[in-house]
């Protein structure tokens, strides 16, 4: 079976029994769930409401800054795996809960050195719920920014959300594609 560019749509995975794929999707799972885990982890265990003022804004731009490399490697790692479909799930979800991470933790530590940034005090949890409404475009409105910087920030998050889901996952499919043919022209 092949798609409009010709690549084969099963490739690597296709001489693989049925318990080899299971076994292989659990371990994308588990990988998915131990990369999530730890995030998260380090999200609500980092000191983030020692920052304030030019420490948050510095923070910030190392979020940023490690983002844009996490996603660079993780489309290398597309392009020179075994399982290219596969590792482009790991990269979507890892890309998308690192950038959730810093602009929660962002928000957070706005929060705590303003509590008049958001219409709300924001604890770590509601930093991340914050994150993720204007990820999806929800904006239920219970939250929202109050202060210049909040909403500059937010304003960042939009369009870096719009950034990821339209020139990222364009990527992320490039770097698979390249992975089926690296696979064809090997094999």
């Amino acid at each position: 079976m092949t798609d409009d560019d010709g690549l084969i749509l099963s490739t690597a995975h296709e001489h693989l029994d049925r318990r080899s794929r299971r076994r292989l999707l659990g371990l994308t799972a588990l990988r998915l769930t131990l990369s999530s885990v730890a995030l998260l982890t380090v999200y609500y265990l980092l000191p983030i409401g020692a920052l304030h003022g030019l420490s948050t804004i510095l923070f910030f731009i190392v979020g940023c800054a490690v983002f844009f490399v996490v996603l660079g490697w993780e489309i290398r790692t597309i392009v020179v795996a075994d399982y290219p479909r596969l590792r482009a799930v790991e990269a979507v979800a890892v890309a998308f809960l690192l950038l959730i991470v810093v602009f929660s933790s962002v928000y957070f530590a706005m929060s705590d050195a303003d509590a008049g940034a958001f219409t709300e005090p924001l604890t770590r949890s509601d930093g991340l719920y914050f994150t993720i409404t204007v990820l999806s475009t929800v904006g239920f409105g219970d939250i929202a920014p109050s202060t210049d910087a909040s909403r500059l920030v937010t304003s960042v998050q939009m369009l870096l959300d719009l950034a990821l889901l339209g020139v990222v996952v364009r990527l992320i499919v490039g770097a698979v594609r390249q992975g089926v043919r690296r696979q064809r022209n090997a094999g």
